[in-house]
């Protein structure tokens, strides 16, 4: 079976690669808006009743939050060997991270003007984190240390569990790892609106970051302008830039690593060399026999995948940031010496040992990251996303004199006559 099919780029190709966002159908977005309505009305009484209907949980106000008892009970489960790996990711984070930080500055002039900018963190943001059988403990780390590092105070997680009112484990070991100890145990659409309106049980925040359904990406986007949210983020995606010397071994695990989170996952092949798509698939048909997600790669790859052959890595290098993938692999000689060839991508794998999973978990990179080709305008989740900028400005009534006459003359233009007197009055000249 052939995977990896030889396609041209098109505009088509690039429409279809950045629409595989799963559709929202009225039906669905219709039942997320009734679950928000309902919380805001009804708060915790709703909040409960869907827990028990969509998730089999009996909760209350007293068993809503995860107690010490219960971290004690998950972390005893969790082997020592596995603590120490979630320690090593959080300092590979934060080292990273660290970069990121930001400070206010002050800029004073000598007319005696001052100008300057305050860079604070937001006072309380909840992380949600996927329920039942799907852990992603590092998807606790990637959203949790950034937050931490930018100091906000109060950072909480929202986590469906089922009827034995259990919070997985290894979730529990990464939630403590990362300096988070309050888990509300609730999910979905419910859970998203619960925290960004408040109930009696639960505080509003002011932004919600973390990946879920397409429920809970729904209600996320709803909730937009009441709170802060990450993105709303697309099926995953992989472009690999590879010359004739590329191991093709390397390139087809890269490629199926990507495709088997989805069927709408897309895995592309740009590259100078007719031989290495002849390679990859043979390397495609002989690893994909040992994937436990078999179905959905031989699915992804064929559909939304494919192998594009260009003149040059000029050419390459075009055709990437035109489809701005959220993971981009460069797989050449001198790959560090191609990073001024990209302009659009989420997140930039350098070389044959810079593989993507790497970034996923370990690198000290983030792994969320914009999806179907906002990378154009969207960043990868840093430090910055938890931080607001208030700017300030002292001017003295002998500096404001010299500009009086032009700012009443670009506040009339607009036919602002207030503003134009605002300024004015300062210095008894009145409109009329």
């Amino acid at each position: 079976m052939t995977l990896l099919n030889k396609i041209a780029f098109t505009a088509d190709l690039a429409e279809k690669f950045q629409g595989r966002k799963a559709s929202v159908s009225k039906e669905v977005s219709d039942s997320v808006e009734k679950i928000i309505d309902n919380i805001r009305q009804k708060g915790d009484t709703a909040l409960f009743a869907y827990a028990k209907e969509f998730d089999g949980a009996d909760l209350n106000a007293s068993n809503l939050t995860v107690t010490p008892a219960e971290f004690d009970e998950g972390l005893a489960q969790v082997d020592a060997d596995y603590i120490r790996i979630l320690e090593r990711t959080k300092a590979q984070i934060e080292e990273y991270h660290a970069h990121q930080l930001e400070s206010s500055w002050m800029m004073p002039k000598s007319d005696g003007t001052i100008l300057g900018a305050i860079v604070r963190p937001l006072e309380r943001v909840a992380l949600y984190v996927p329920g039942g059988t799907a852990a992603y403990p590092s998807t606790v780390m990637m959203n949790a240390v950034p937050a931490k590092l930018a100091g906000v105070p109060e950072l909480v997680i929202i986590t469906p569990v089922k009827s034995d009112g259990k919070v997985n484990p290894v979730i529990l070991a990464a939630a403590k790892v990362a300096g988070v100890d309050t888990i509300y145990k609730v999910g979905g659409a419910q859970g998203v609106a619960a925290v960004a309106y408040g109930t009696p049980s639960i505080k509003k925040v002011d932004k919600i970051v973390g990946p879920g359904n397409i429920f809970v990406a729904t209600a996320k986007k709803l909730c937009y302008g009441t709170v802060d949210i990450d993105m709303i983020a697309g099926p995953s995606e992989v472009l690999v830039i590879a010359d004739e010397a590329a191991n093709p071994k390397y390139v087809a695990a890269d490629l199926m690593a990507q495709a088997e989170h989805d069927k709408l996952a897309s895995a592309i092949l740009v590259t100078t060399s007719d031989a290495l798509v002849d390679k990859v698939n043979a390397e495609l048909d002989r690893q994909v026999q040992y994937l436990e997600r078999r179905e959905i790669i031989e699915s992804a790859i064929p559909n939304y995948g494919g192998a594009i052959v260009v003149s040059n890595l000029t050419e390459a290098f075009d055709v990437s940031n035109d489809l701005a993938p959220e993971h981009l692999e460069i797989l050449t000689e001198n790959p560090l010496e191609k990073l001024p060839l990209v302009k659009n991508a989420g997140s930039i794998f350098l070389g044959e040992y810079t593989p993507e999973p790497l970034g996923d978990y370990m690198s000290g990179t983030n792994h969320v990251l914009p999806t179907g080709g906002t990378a154009k305008f969207y960043s990868a989740l840093g430090v910055y996303d938890f931080v607001k900028h208030s700017a300030y400005s002292y001017y003295p009534k002998a500096v404001l004199e010299t500009f009086k006459d032009d700012v009443q003359k670009f506040a009339k233009s607009e036919g602002l006559t207030g503003h134009a007197n605002s300024i004015a009055v300062r210095f008894d000249e009145e409109e009329k």
